[in-house]
């Protein structure tokens, strides 16, 4: 008799099946390396879909159920039958890694495409011409890469004997990620030729993605057989002991983390919302004698593939990660997930817990939230979407001539992250093109769909809401999880905080507290000096190009802190924030910028104090550089004068823009400089090109240097 899934099947051909089972079960014993392995629910069901029907699949299953298992032994069983390479489409460089690695145990030829491994392409291409590639991995912006898209996907997709498209509900609106080149794939699966089979895999869905990715993988011919197949499972992961642990702020924290690290089974991952954050916490407890690494979306590649390889071989404590460390890491045994401050999302959040305990018995999962979560929450959630202006205005700066994204944003004010997904965006709908070099108009209309938008911006508002819930639930937390993520067999796991009492101690050691509030305290930021003007500035009306003269570049300077620092950071976000007046600082703020200033090791000190001028913040810029002149002796010159009625523009925008915002703004007429280095002090340094181009003044007027100085850096 068939197994139920929940789908539209065909009849099951008994002998087909037979056959087809027996071969595939000797694949999986060879993939895990026991003789007495079976399949799991669902799994062979995925896989006779893929091979003997020749179906379209989606797989929604709890992480460590075995989903790389299915598209790999029906890789195999494919390629006996004369198919061609599997086209693997994965999101994340680690989970590349380790789907290569487990797929040459079963005997899988498997190699990668991405941007770590340029150097191997060459090769891979070569091999794939050779057939003697089983999996082609690729991640989803490779596919837009405008000579692997023109030259050597076609021939791929023609040749393709399965796709599989891992992390699936990144291709949903409704996913917890916004990520455009997951939307192409609907495009790529509707080139394929008739016949060949497609897996979606996912463990983080709800009924709305799993709909939407489902409609998105369906054939539009209507077709007997032509529906998606879907096979879903309980999301319960009954090795978890989920708990969530209020505290009253980051100092209570981080002294929790430094008195019960040590007590936390095995190793594990620390997660963090920004990466200040976990650079900060990564510092501490390494200071208090742990083995623990910060691993960024600034880590370089090379040595995250070293910190992943570490904390396999349990030879780190923890790694203090963002989401940089996520989707598809697998380390069977890990034996506890820590969140120092909480996803926007379940869904996110069990993405990130669905790490540990996925081959042991217990694992301890704990959440810390922040005060700060929802402004963190609101500020990913905002950057990432499209703006309708800006969309308008990068479609019109386009033509048939191709633009690199440096020369577009001497066109549009948008910064380099933001364009480069608002482009991403406009090529999946079709108005623009990347090409080689830069991006073209296809000259298609285009129109903003401000509905869509609004769904999505409601879906994750919702999901937040649902993240807030889940921390003050007072029924089960695996329950409430598989609530929100539509599991109809969610039920209490008796091991959470909710359903057996707290497993976690509430208590800190005072020592740790001690530590904790003197990292806390650290105050001090580098604050690098401009180099280089921005290309393309006689676009704006701006006559400047290449490096900056040395006789008028500031020196390195310093900050406070941070916005997003866990310690000073939430003072300055609060001090900052639009609604909060203008007002002298506090003895405490000019108190810590002193020591900034006592730490600072410059060549030659201060001869003056000079302040930019501030719109928002005079009485607090001017309280401050008093401040600072009184500490240190020195003559407070006052603040420089604007030119033309200062600055224009708004802060927080691209580089060429800001510029030209602020060159020839400034003036130092009136002013006594002295020859000697002068303090110039501002409220809040994003962009630098206010610092530079007041610091430039201030050399042009004889100034020996400028040393910077900034209440707070924005990232």
């Amino acid at each position: 008799m068939c197994p139920s899934v929940r789908s539209v099947a065909r009849p099951c051909q008994a002998g087909a099946m037979t056959d087809s089972r027996a071969a595939a079960l000797a694949i999986l014993r060879a993939l895990v390396g026991r003789d007495d392995a079976d399949f799991h629910d669902g799994q062979f069901e995925a896989i006779e879909t893929l091979v003997d029907q020749r179906r379209r699949a989606l797989v929604v299953q709890r992480t460590g159920w075995g989903k790389s298992a299915v598209y790999f032994v029906a890789t195999l069983l494919l390629r006996r039958r004369g198919a061609g390479p599997t086209i693997l489409v994965s999101p994340l460089l680690a989970l590349m890694r380790d789907q290569v690695a487990a797929a040459s145990r079963a005997g899988v030829r498997a190699v990668a495409i991405n941007s770590a491994n340029a150097h191997e392409w060459e090769e891979v291409l070569d091999k794939l011409h050779r057939d003697q590639v089983d999996v082609l991995l690729v991640s989803p912006e490779r596919l837009n890469n405008p000579a692997f898209r023109d030259e050597q996907l076609p021939t791929l997709v023609a040749r393709a004997g399965l796709l599989v498209v891992d992390e699936a509900h990144c291709i949903s609106d409704w996913g917890h990620d916004f990520r455009p080149d997951y939307r192409r794939l609907r495009d790529l699966i509707a080139t394929l030729p008739a016949g060949i089979p497609v897996l979606a895999t996912t463990a983080t869905a709800n009924s709305r993605v799993v709909a939407d990715v489902a409609e998105q993988l369906g054939s539009s011919d209507g077709s007997p057989g032509s529906e998606v197949v879907t096979i879903r499972g309980p999301l319960a992961r009954t090795s978890l002991r989920l708990g969530v642990l209020r505290l009253p702020d980051s100092k209570a924290r981080l002294a929790w983390v430094l008195s019960h690290l040590a007590e936390l089974p095995g190793s594990g991952i620390i997660y963090a919302l920004t990466v200040s954050a976990a650079e900060d916490l990564a510092r501490l407890l390494r200071e208090a004698g742990h083995e623990v690494h910060a691993y960024t979306g600034r880590t370089d590649t090379s040595e995250r593939e070293q910190l992943e390889q570490r904390l396999k071989s349990n030879d780190v404590k923890a790694l203090v990660a963002t989401s940089a460390l996520g989707m598809g890491f697998d380390k069977p045994d890990l034996g506890f997930v820590l969140h120092l401050g909480a996803p926007s999302s379940p869904v996110a959040y069990y993405q990130q817990v669905g790490r540990a305990g996925r081959a042991t018995e217990n694992a301890d999962v704990l959440l810390l939230p922040g005060t700060e979560d929802e402004a963190i929450w609101h500020y990913f959630a905002t950057s990432s979407m499209p703006v309708q202006e800006k969309a308008l205005a990068v479609i019109e700066a386009l033509g048939a001539t191709a633009l690199s994204t440096a020369a577009i944003e001497a066109r549009v004010d948008l910064r380099r992250t933001p364009l480069e997904l608002l482009l991403k965006v406009l090529d999946v709908d079709g108005a623009v093109r990347r090409v080689r070099g830069g991006w073209v108009s296809t000259g298609e209309p285009w129109t903003y769909d401000a509905e869509r938008y609004e769904r999505i911006a409601f879906a994750r508002a919702a999901e937040q809401q649902s993240m807030l819930d889940y921390e003050t639930t007072t029924g089960c937390r695996m329950e409430f999880l598989q609530r929100a993520l539509d599991d109809e067999t969610a039920a209490p796991c008796g091991r959470c905080d909710r359903c057996a009492g707290p497993w976690y101690s509430i208590e800190v050691r005072a020592d740790a507290a001690i530590v904790a509030g003197a990292s806390l305290d650290r105050v001090g930021v580098p604050v690098a000096p401009r180099a280089q003007w921005p290309s393309g500035m006689d676009r704006l009306g701006v006559t400047v190009r290449g490096n900056i003269a040395l006789t008028e570049r500031t020196e390195p300077g310093r900050a406070l802190a941070r916005l997003t620092d866990l310690g000073w950071g939430g003072s300055l976000r609060e001090l900052f924030a639009p609604s909060s007046p203008d007002s002298p600082a506090s003895p405490a703020l000019i108190a810590d910028c002193v020591r900034v200033l006592a730490e600072w090791q410059w060549q030659e000190r201060p001869a003056a104090v000079v302040t930019v001028p501030s719109r928002r913040h005079p009485l607090l810029i001017a309280s401050v550089a008093e401040g600072l002149a009184n500490a240190g002796k020195l003559p407070y010159l006052g603040s420089l004068g604007w030119v033309g009625g200062g600055p224009t523009g708004d802060a927080g925008g691209n580089s060429a823009y800001r510029l030209a915002g602020v060159m020839q703004r400034f003036s130092a007429a009136g002013i006594e400089i002295p020859t000697g280095p002068v303090l110039l002090v501002d409220d809040l340094a994003d962009s630098r090109w206010t610092l530079t181009v007041a610091g430039r003044e201030l050399r042009r007027a004889g100034a020996g240097a400028v040393l910077p100085f900034v209440l707070a850096l924005r990232a």
